[in-house]
């Protein structure tokens, strides 16, 4: 039993104070309530009127004020709503349980697990929104992360904290490079947030693409594409926060999220629906606002690491529309997957020339990073001068640079070609391309 001194310190600090409201009505993926007295992003329980859904009390977010309206977002569909259902605000913004005891689990948005099991025991409380690590608390990053995938361990090195974008269009293959990433990675343990993704690849991606081994050291967070904007928009944040917690313990966490456009998508569902204006090709200002509110979350802190890959879904293979360009702007590097190179058989369908990772001229050796530049120079002007190779418009020994390129590019492509399954050690990748490079003249 607590003692008496104890007790009078605890007491004073209880929140005894309920606040209440009234829901007024529902538009469209909004409700209206009038109150409870409430912040932008606290958390409210709508007390339902009956048990349509087996559930009696709903989850909802504060996300704007109309006068004296309160106007809230459903963390889940909101059929058995009523006029006149009380609205309880819990005063404090989500939290989710992180602990050792979750990695091998997948999670939803709230943090729970999705096979209805219970929450292992022994677990720690994080709110879901925290803001990035202080600028002067980030240490510098100095040190080489592999990932087991030949051109980005040789070509688009990585480093241990960096944030990298992995642009592609639909049916590209950025989740089966996600898994291969996930399985091959030299990274303390895997979160992987799956945003706006269809229902059905959910398992397929954790049964197929990241396997049992990978699962052993992986934490998984799914939001579907049928499931209410906020939930799509939390999963990002819960996964990020489940990241953060274990670089606050001293260790090098790799989060991996899939995609950072639905969860532009859905911050635009909420945006138009709280009366923000559209503005770039339809996208609302907040859109543009948390997007590096979630990305510069991640990165290095004085206590451990998070390297990051978020994966873009550009539209029409569009590398330049908005989300694009804004996640490109904020990102420490960007590898682009090539339609065109997948359609040729290659994969990973990584387009090298087009991709860069803007830190590994400072954590590659010299002679790394020549023979990579080397690699490069022989790759692009063969792409430059295909078109006339193709149709017989070039002869041989006019110039001795397109002369190498011919000769090397099907040991280049050979070279950048890996299958999905297939685990190659970084410094192999590395020996590999400077044996190769070297045979084409450094």
């Amino acid at each position: 039993m607590k003692k008496a001194g104890e007790l009078a310190e605890i007491i004073p600090k209880l929140n005894t104070l309920r606040k209440y409201g009234r829901v007024a009505r529902v538009v469209g993926l909004m409700i209206e309530s009038q109150g409870p007295e409430s912040s932008i992003g606290d958390v409210c329980l709508i007390h339902l009127n009956h048990k349509g859904s087996g559930e009696s009390v709903m989850m909802a977010e504060v996300v704007g004020f109309r006068e004296e309206i309160v106007i809230l977002m459903p963390y889940s569909n909101i059929h058995d709503i009523s006029s006149g259902c009380l609205v309880e605000c819990t005063g404090k913004p989500l939290e989710v349980k992180v602990g050792m005891n979750l990695i091998g689990k997948v999670l939803d948005s709230l943090g729970r697990p999705i096979d209805q099991s219970p929450l292992p025991k022994g677990l720690a409380t994080v709110r879901t929104e925290q803001e990035p690590p202080n600028v002067l608390s980030r240490k510098p990053i100095d040190e080489k992360l592999a990932v087991g995938v030949k051109a980005i361990d040789s070509m688009l090195t990585v480093g241990n904290g960096q944030r990298v974008g992995i642009f592609a269009g639909s049916g590209v293959g950025k989740s089966t490079l996600l898994g291969m990433i996930a399985r091959n990675t030299t990274a303390d343990l895997n979160v992987i947030g799956l945003i706006g993704e269809r229902g059905r690849e959910v398992r397929e991606f954790i049964e197929r693409d990241l396997g049992p081994e990978g699962l052993k050291r992986t934490i998984v967070v799914a939001a579907t594409s049928d499931q209410p904007a906020l939930m799509r928009i939390k999963g990002a944040f819960t996964a990020t926060a489940i990241a953060e917690y274990f670089r606050d313990k001293g260790m090098n966490v790799m989060l991996m999220m899939d995609s950072v456009t639905r969860v532009a998508m859905a911050q635009r569902e909420i945006g138009l629906a709280v009366g923000e204006p559209p503005a770039t090709r339809g996208y609302t200002p907040s859109v543009f606002s948390i997007l590096p509110k979630l990305l510069e979350r991640s990165g290095t802190n004085d206590k451990g690491a998070i390297t990051a890959f978020y994966t873009v879904l550009v539209d029409g293979d569009d590398m330049n529309e908005p989300i694009a360009d804004a996640v490109r702007g904020i990102l420490d590097g960007h590898i682009v997957l090539d339609r065109t190179l997948a359609n040729k058989g290659q994969y990973p369908a990584i387009n090298v020339l087009k991709s860069v990772s803007r830190l590994m001229n400072h954590i590659a050796s010299p002679e790394h990073v020549k023979a990579a530049e080397k690699l490069r120079e022989l790759y692009y002007t063969y792409d430059k001068s295909e078109d006339l190779i193709n149709i017989g418009a070039y002869k041989r020994g006019t110039s001795k640079e397109i002369d190498d390129a011919i000769e090397y590019e099907p040991l280049i492509t050979k070279f950048l070609k890996q299958s999905y399954n297939e685990n190659v050690q970084m410094e192999d990748s590395i020996d590999e391309l400077v044996s190769l490079a070297m045979g084409g003249g450094m």
